[in-house]
């Protein structure tokens, strides 16, 4: 299982209406196609979508990273050389999304070698996840018809509600908005991406309190230490760690430091190794973990459900993996499909993926 080369295709896919939240917006998912070929003839596959306002990877630079300086270190590999093939890569700081999808490749070949899912090698607990929906910044009644909208078509029950916006008092309309329309039994958490002040957030929060929110997202920026600390010694909402907790290390920092109380993973940064060292770690020390999103296409939320499904502890919530509904088009030969309020992972060996060669290219940005 030697590696032969590494495959880097950027693609682009519309979005049917932006995607928007307090770090950015999006109308278009440019991602990054990688395959890693093996001797044997095995081709590893994965997703690497850049989000330039979070991590400064564009999907110039990841095609750069991976084609100058990435494969040249891990050609002749063997695909069972996880460890040296990630003490290659880390030699080079940053590039997060680039260095996943480059693991999750091999994990995706480890699985076609060995016959059996990637799911089932990371763990087998359970063959599917409950999903939850992110509504974006709109006027509260249009967050209302989607998330009913949602409800009705998928029977999707917990809903990520992005805020942050200024002033705070818009996202608390709209939370409240929410609740009278789905009612108790639905899920309702709340996602910052850094927009409001530390004080802004605690009074969003005391205004919501009777809301029942299941979390609080990065409400405030990363790097207002003290400002964080405060508002999370303060509020009885698991407050959760996101683009703040990145790597296995700055979960350390987040969690010790009293920044946070709960983390979100996302496979599309960490990878699958990387992952279960952050999830390992939030197991060691008794926190709540939840499986995030980065605005994937259906091949990265199939990363995501594979590794969500595959343990006991990112199983237990309800995961990010529905953004994919806001594309107009997808990768994938067989298309996933929101049942019930679930998504299965992929039977077969590997990660099951499929890529329909007539959508590549008629998506893929280099020719």
């Amino acid at each position: 299982m030697k590696i032969t080369a590494v495959e880097t295709i950027p693609f682009a896919i519309p979005y049917r209406k932006p995607l928007r939240f307090a770090s950015g917006e999006v109308h278009t998912a440019e991602h990054v196609l990688v395959r890693v070929h093996t001797a044997d003839g095995l081709i590893g596959t994965a997703e690497a979508p850049p989000r330039p306002y979070t991590y400064g990877e564009t999907q110039e630079s990841i095609v750069a990273v991976i084609g100058k300086i990435f494969t040249p270190q891990i050609l002749g590999l063997s695909a069972l050389e996880r460890e040296t093939v990630h003490e290659r890569l880390d030699r080079t700081v940053g590039n997060p999304t680039a260095k996943a999808a480059i693991d999750m490749a091999l994990w995706d070949i480890l699985g076609q070698a060995a016959g059996m899912s990637v799911s089932g090698l990371l763990g087998g607990y359970a063959d599917r996840m409950r999903v939850s929906h992110m509504v974006g910044f709109a006027p509260a009644e249009a967050m209302v018809a989607e998330a009913e909208r949602v409800r009705d078509t998928y029977g999707i029950t917990t809903f990520k509600v992005k805020v942050g916006r200024r002033p705070y008092t818009q996202d608390v309309e709209a939370c409240r908005a929410l609740r009278d329309a789905l009612g108790p039994d639905s899920e309702l958490y709340i996602d910052g991406n850094r927009g409001w002040t530390a004080s802004e957030s605690a009074r969003a929060l005391r205004e919501l309190a009777d809301l029942g929110l299941t979390f609080a997202e990065e409400l405030c920026p990363a790097d207002d230490v003290l400002g964080r600390r405060w508002l999370v010694a303060q509020t009885a909402v698991p407050f959760i760690a996101d683009e703040s907790a990145t790597r296995a290390a700055e979960v350390t920092r987040e969690l010790l430091g009293g920044s946070a109380t709960a983390i979100s993973i996302k496979t599309a940064r960490t990878g699958f190794t990387g992952s279960q060292r952050v999830l390992h770690e939030c197991e060691g020390l008794g926190v709540e973990v939840v499986m995030g999103n980065q605005i994937d296409t259906q091949l990265g939320t199939l990363c995501s459900v594979a590794f969500g499904a595959a343990h006991r502890t990112t199983a237990r919530y309800a995961g990010e993996l529905s953004n994919f509904l806001d594309m107009t088009d997808d990768l994938l030969a067989e298309p996933l499909t929101i049942e019930a309020g679930t998504l299965r992972i992929r039977e077969g060996a590997g990660l099951g993926v499929d890529i329909d060669p007539d959508k590549l290219a008629r998506y893929r940005q280099d020719r």
